[in-house]
């Protein structure tokens, strides 16, 4: 039987996330540059035990994510997101790490790395290989290229990468450990907004992987409905991002006393429905995906639907906010300039098409009424 701590079973992750949240906000523009990183932030997170919080309850952790529907993880991803964009995707990484470890690894794995989480190391998944190539793992058990659009990079000191034989192959998920500020590549990353995630090139060549390094079996990375289905998390943080900028955008009306107009109150209940919105998609991909109750095909297609549903409520915030707001809102001074480009550049996330298409798919091939099809009591 489990012998959590007092601590453990008192601990109230939402509660943490809102105080990593304030103290974020309020660092978050000296950190928006080329080479910056919430560092600070982080650290808040290990020391609120938000870094730890992942770790399942059979593990001695408190497992965050494991609660009904997911909702506390839900609201944790939301609030670390409204604080600081670039520390959402950090931490939605970390967080999709050690639920992949939790799945897939070994228990010598799981007690190793959920003691890594406990001691403050920050966890990382990267799985983008630059074009026409792919990291491999040679016969000598060493590494062989790089990864791209890593964020994190120089920062995550426990990676979860994937190898693959050759580019388009099943790939194989190895857990490789990393010096701080070693092996990464910033130079490319010039982006209009998410400046401080530290997204860049991470040079592996040569890295010595032993058997206890490696993850699952091949292709467990993209077995469905968790690899597609693992979206819910990201636009949780965006929808931080959303609430962010519609918050700016409401203080700024306040403080100028322009919010009598009625145009700008109508544009405002605009946003404010969008926001709403995007919540209940959040937080009911969140339970579709946590309650598993229905085929994995029907679960990614509401996810798909969700991360669809979340991208156009964010641009439409951002556009009432701006139209609001006006060129006061593109100054740098201005709150709402930094958090526009973080939530513009965040919301781009890869094959919004196919995402799209792929759900409608589903959607058309489902039987019944439209009320059911994502109802998991008829899969019963």
């Amino acid at each position: 039987m489990d012998q959590r701590t007092p601590s453990d079973l008192a601990y109230d992750a939402v509660a943490a996330a809102r105080q990593a949240a304030v103290t974020a906000a309020r660092r978050a523009s000296e950190q928006d540059r080329d080479d910056g990183f919430p560092v600070e932030d982080v650290a808040d997170l290990g020391r609120f035990g938000l870094l730890a919080a992942p770790i399942p309850t059979d593990a001695g952790g408190v497992g965050l994510g494991e609660e009904p529907g997911a909702s506390d993880l839900a609201v944790v991803l939301r609030l670390v997101g409204y604080g600081s964009l670039a520390l959402g995707r950090i931490y939605e990484g970390h967080v999709n790490a050690l639920q992949l470890v939790a799945r897939y690894g070994t228990p010598s794995q799981r007690a190793r790395l959920f003691m890594d989480a406990r001691d403050g190391h920050l966890f990382g998944v990267w799985n983008t290989d630059p074009p026409g190539d792919c990291l491999k793992l040679g016969d000598d058990h060493r590494l062989r290229g790089m990864k791209t659009f890593a964020s994190g990079a120089g920062f995550v000191t426990r990676a979860l990468v994937t190898v693959k034989g050759e580019p388009g192959a099943a790939p194989l998920m190895l857990v490789v450990p990393l010096e701080p500020g070693s092996r990464a590549d910033l130079s490319g990353w010039r982006a209009h907004g998410m400046r401080a995630s530290a997204t860049g090139t991470v040079d592996l060549e040569d890295l010595a992987v032993t058997a206890d390094g490696i993850l699952g079996g091949w292709d467990d990375y993209h077995r469905q409905p968790v690899f597609s289905g693992g979206a819910w998390r990201f636009t949780a943080v965006q929808l931080g991002g959303v609430e962010a900028v519609f918050d700016a955008w409401r203080g700024h009306l306040a403080a100028t006393g322009r919010g009598g107009d009625p145009h700008q109150l109508a544009r405002l209940g605009e946003g404010a429905i969008a926001v709403a919105g995007a919540r209940l998609w959040v937080e009911r991909a969140a339970r579709v995906v946590s309650e598993d109750d229905l085929a994995p095909e029907r679960i990614v297609a509401f996810v798909n639907l969700a991360r669809l549903a979340v991208e156009k409520a964010g641009l439409d915030v951002l556009q009432f906010a701006q139209r609001s707001v006006g060129l006061q809102g593109f100054l740098r001074e201005h709150p709402l300039e930094q958090l526009s480009r973080d939530l513009a550049t965040y919301l781009r996330q890869p094959a919004p098409d196919r995402a799209l298409t792929t759900a409608a798919a589903e959607i058309l091939a489902g039987t019944g009424m439209a009320g059911d099809l994502f109802d998991g009591r008829n899969e019963r």
